[in-house]
């Protein structure tokens, strides 16, 4: 495997969760969730979720193969079904809202109702959700050797990271954080994930049509 290899792996990878995480777009329901908590108790609460989120998604990255195999789960379908769940939730973005399969209102309402919500809303499931856990399992399906399972892996505690950062710059308070700006850069977003989307699709098709006409030797 070349280097060029492994650096367009790694910022495929890196991007697509990212973008699917979408820490940016959680900033308000963190903040409307917070209301009565002290910049520095929201800061511990950030960086326990950020925590959870990478543990997660390293979890279903290492063991998303196992499961498939376990429950009889060939990746061409697994490809399908998760390009279906992230072109749902690019549809969302593109009209610049939060979709239902990120968070539902119902658990941003029981999120502030809670005195700690890193674990559960904020962890899971608005930041390690079902698009996030299945971008995970695929970029590891995809990964080819072990530099660029690690690459993954780096990904995934980079994406944390920098999540965490935005949620640290936000703590204060998110006046820096114009509504205009939130909803080009969702949209941006979008788009790019729905490309991912697409391209999980195009990949599965082609396993697809592998498994059910092979190639004649």
């Amino acid at each position: 495997m070349n280097q060029r290899d492994l650096l367009e792996f790694t910022l495929f990878a890196f991007g697509s969760l990212f973008v699917i995480v979408d820490p940016v777009a959680t900033v308000p329901a963190f903040l409307t969730m917070t209301p009565q908590d002290t910049p520095a108790q929201r800061i511990k609460m950030a960086r326990l979720a950020c925590f959870v989120m990478a543990g997660v998604l390293l979890v279903f990255a290492v063991a998303g193969e196992i499961i498939f195999r376990f429950l009889g789960i060939t990746i061409p379908s697994f490809q399908i079904a998760a390009s279906i769940v992230l072109l749902i939730v690019a549809l969302d973005m593109l009209q610049a809202q939060r979709s239902r399969v990120q968070e539902t209102t119902e658990e941003t309402s029981a999120g502030a109702e809670k005195a700690d919500i890193a674990i559960t809303p904020l962890a899971v499931p608005m930041l390690a959700g079902p698009g996030a856990i299945s971008t995970a399992i695929m970029l590891q399906t995809k990964a080819a050797g072990v530099a660029q399972h690690v690459a993954l892996y780096v990904c995934i505690a980079a994406v944390a990271f920098v999540s965490y950062v935005i949620f640290r710059v936000s703590a204060h308070g998110a006046r820096w954080l114009s509504p205009i700006a939130v909803k080009i850069t969702t949209r941006i977003m979008g788009l790019l994930l729905a490309a991912v989307a697409i391209q999980f699709l195009i990949n599965g098709l082609k396993g697809l049509k592998a498994d059910f006409f092979p190639i004649p030797q």
